[in-house]
């Protein structure tokens, strides 16, 4: 079995797999080295790897390179199946490029865009087996932060269903203005991508992704764990 950890800003995700496939996860916003090898126990962990967007606790290393034969931390340094045309791979996130690894094992040979709404809104791009880059730019909830911390008057809010457009109040003002703006980025990236492509994939991820799947105007696949299939498929793939 093998245990996949997606450290990430606001909290982590824990995922265990078996031949390819999840069997099971768990998202934990705050943890200590005791809940971790509960996590843990009576579990048979052959591998397992690490993908972290800040700085991993030192209780993981030790507890994770004690228990468990094999140990990956993914780095720009790990092996991938794919080229990466990056001018600083060194500060490229791990999760985007697990990302691209999940839609990649998926849907080979395709050229893919795969979109991540999470804390950041994420936009990856692969073409000819090559990772191009990608673009970055405030997800949801950050946005209605920036609103409120950058002004006096305008309320923290948060996404619901439910809003008038144009927004009769403030409230869904900033509502429409967020979420609206946030689908036509979206669409317009799209629009642009899809331009002169034979064969291509459009995949959509993270914790915003199901709260705007039904907004958006082209088919895309919805893959919520496409982060943790891509650290497992990496995982496999530097452990041969």
């Amino acid at each position: 079995m093998n245990l996949i950890l997606d450290i990430g800003n606001t909290s982590t995700k824990v995922a265990f797999y078996d031949k390819g496939k999840k069997m099971s996860s768990v998202r934990l916003s705050e943890y200590d080295r005791d809940e971790l090898e509960a996590e843990l126990s009576g579990l048979v962990i052959e591998k397992a790897i690490i993908s972290s967007t800040r700085v991993i606790p030192e209780f993981i290393l030790s507890l994770l390179f004690q228990r468990i034969p094999y140990v990956h931390v993914l780095s720009y340094k790990s092996r991938f199946p794919f080229g990466i045309e990056y001018d600083t791979p060194e500060t490229l996130g791990t999760d985007r490029i697990a990302a691209i690894a999940g839609a990649y094992n998926l849907f080979p040979g395709a050229e893919l865009l795969v979109i991540d709404a999470g804390t950041a809104l994420t936009f990856e791009f692969l073409s000819e087996n090559i990772y191009r880059g990608g673009n970055i730019s405030p997800g949801i909830a950050m946005r209605f932060k920036a609103l409120n911390s950058f002004t006096e008057q305008l309320p923290l809010i948060s996404a619901k269903d439910d809003y008038s457009f144009p927004g009769r109040n403030t409230a869904d003002a900033i509502r429409a203005g967020v979420i609206s703006g946030v689908v036509y980025e979206i669409n317009e990236y799209i629009r642009t991508f899809e331009k002169n492509r034979a064969y291509y994939k459009i995949v959509l991820t993270g914790g915003d992704g199901i709260f705007i799947k039904e907004r958006i105007d082209y088919q895309i696949t919805y893959l919520p764990d496409v982060v943790t299939d891509g650290l497992n498929y990496i995982l496999e793939y530097n452990a041969e």
